[in-house]
């Protein structure tokens, strides 16, 4: 009997290419083939853009992803400079674990998220803007009616903090959390294939934002604890 067309695996869409990381490497590569040493100025800006055929957006994100390494500094009226050389380990810093047991992996991951996740919160507490608020409480609302309709809402969730990261105004809290995800992906994507994990932190996203909203570190904390310890009740729950 021919199997159920419904049964099949869904093919899932193919993510969009990131530019700036593309041109991230392509920086990289080219430093690299240069022999550029600490000290010596990059091509300028419209130099990049017309050789990677990209935008000057895109050419300054990947410039700031290089400043938040410590690599390079922009001097105004002259140019990026090299601090420290190049090479293609600077643009990536892979994560590698060695538990074989899903409870593992996710308790390792859960320790190390804690303290980027709480030093987030409170510094987003700090320094966020009145365009962050907005941003940060569009994408909680969107989380919250996802959740509402579905009782779930992982990328929705995912959003709204990658929205308090960029609220810190430190590239480097962003990009540690995407090479966690990247490395991990599979096992965060629904843990122990339950769809209900971590749903009792629901409620926490909302104080969260409205520590971050009232500029108060410590309650961002607190609120971070609160939705990262939910997170490993249900880790220990669900592996039993």
């Amino acid at each position: 009997m021919p199997a159920d067309p419904s049964d099949r695996p869904r093919i899932e869409p193919l993510p969009p290419i990131d530019r700036a990381r593309q041109v991230t490497e392509a920086v990289a590569s080219y430093i690299d083939r240069a022999n550029l040493q600490a000290g010596d100025r990059l091509p300028a800006e419209r130099e990049l853009m017309a050789a990677l055929a990209v935008g000057r957006s895109t050419i300054r994100e990947a410039i700031r992803h290089f400043q938040a390494l410590g690599v390079m500094e922009s001097r105004k009226g002259s140019g990026t400079y090299l601090l420290k050389p190049v090479t293609s380990a600077t643009v990536h810093m892979p994560l590698s674990f060695d538990a074989i047991h899903l409870r593992d992996v996710l308790l390792q991951t859960l320790e190390v998220r804690r303290g980027i996740e709480c030093e987030a919160g409170m510094v987003a507490a700090r320094r966020r803007t009145a365009e962050d608020v907005v941003t940060i409480e569009a994408k909680l609302d969107e989380m919250e009616r996802v959740h509402l309709a579905k009782g779930t809402s992982g990328p929705e969730d995912l959003a709204f903090h990658l929205a308090i990261y960029d609220a810190t105004h430190n590239p480097l809290f962003k990009q540690l959390l995407e090479q966690m995800r990247g490395a991990f992906e599979r096992f965060w994507e629904k843990p122990f294939n339950r769809p209900d994990f971590a749903r009792r932190s629901f409620p926490f996203h909302r104080t969260l934002f409205n520590a971050i909203a009232a500029q108060d570190p410590e309650s961002a904390r607190a609120e971070t604890l609160k939705i990262l310890a939910v997170v490993e009740e249900d880790i220990k729950d669900m592996s039993r």
